[in-house]
Order: structure tokens, then C-alpha cells, then sequence
């Protein structure tokens, strides 16, 4: 049976209903929190699949163009959105320590200040950033 997601109008909840083809656009649908029936149907991010070998190909490609690799030491901001790219590209879990780093660099935070406000990040590993 399909699952089709809805928000409340009224009390903004976001539920799931669980309905055969031939119930959708037949069956009235009530939120489950304040029984409201003005509820509309939220239609779900896509998720398309990759193998592998796609993922890394066009992560090579972004990382094979000169320009796109340029000034990326002096901009801690265009930093975290190529690291938030080649994340999400990876199609790999994340682990929590990785997002705080993206956000921070996403907000103007230097590598060099990172690696001082968080000196247990790296766990004894390389971090790989310069301490010049």
C-alpha cells in the first residue's frame, strides 16, 4: 500500500497515510493531531540512484576545473559549500562532527579556528589543513 504524505492546514503537522490507489482523491483524509480535514497533499523529495562509479565520476569532474578549486584557501565559505557538495555526492552517512565543521566553515569560520575550538576533532588523525 502507498504512502502519501500530508500537512495540516491548520496545525502545520506533517503526517503519512497509508491508503490503496483506488482510496487517494476518494478517501477524506483528517490530520491524526487536531482531526482538521483541511489537510494538503506535500509531494516528497525525489531521491535519484547512483552507483558509485556515477558519484565519483562527476565528483572528479567538479574537482578536475582549476577555477573550481580557486581561492578555496582564502574563502572558508566557498570551502563548506564544496564540502557540503562532495558530501552529499558521496551518497554516504555523514557523520555529526563533519556537519559541524561545513557549518562553521559556511559561516566565515577559518579552518585554523575550527581546528583550535575543536582540537578533539580529528581524533589523533591528520586534519590535512596547513597551520600557516
Amino acid at each position: 500500500m502507498p504512502i502519501y504524505e500530508y500537512i495540516c492546514l491548520d496545525c502545520n503537522q506533517r503526517f503519512e497515510i497509508f491508503m490503496t490507489f483506488a482510496e487517494y482523491g476518494t478517501r477524506p483524509v483528517a490530520c491524526p493531531a487536531c482531526r482538521s480535514k483541511r489537510t494538503r497533499r506535500r509531494l516528497p523529495r525525489v531521491r535519484v540512484a547512483r552507483s558509485e562509479e556515477s558519484r565519483m565520476e562527476s565528483l572528479a569532474g567538479d574537482l578536475s576545473d582549476p577555477a573550481a578549486l580557486e581561492g578555496l584557501e582564502d574563502d572558508p565559505r566557498a570551502l563548506g559549500r564544496m564540502m557540503r557538495q562532495m558530501g552529499s555526492d558521496l551518497g554516504e552517512e555523514i557523520p555529526p562532527e563533519f556537519n559541524e565543521v561545513v557549518d562553521r566553515l559556511e559561516k566565515g569560520q577559518s579552518p585554523q579556528e575550527i581546528e583550535k575550538e575543536l582540537p578533539d576533532l580529528d581524533a589523533g588523525l591528520d586534519s590535512g589543513w596547513d597551520e600557516t
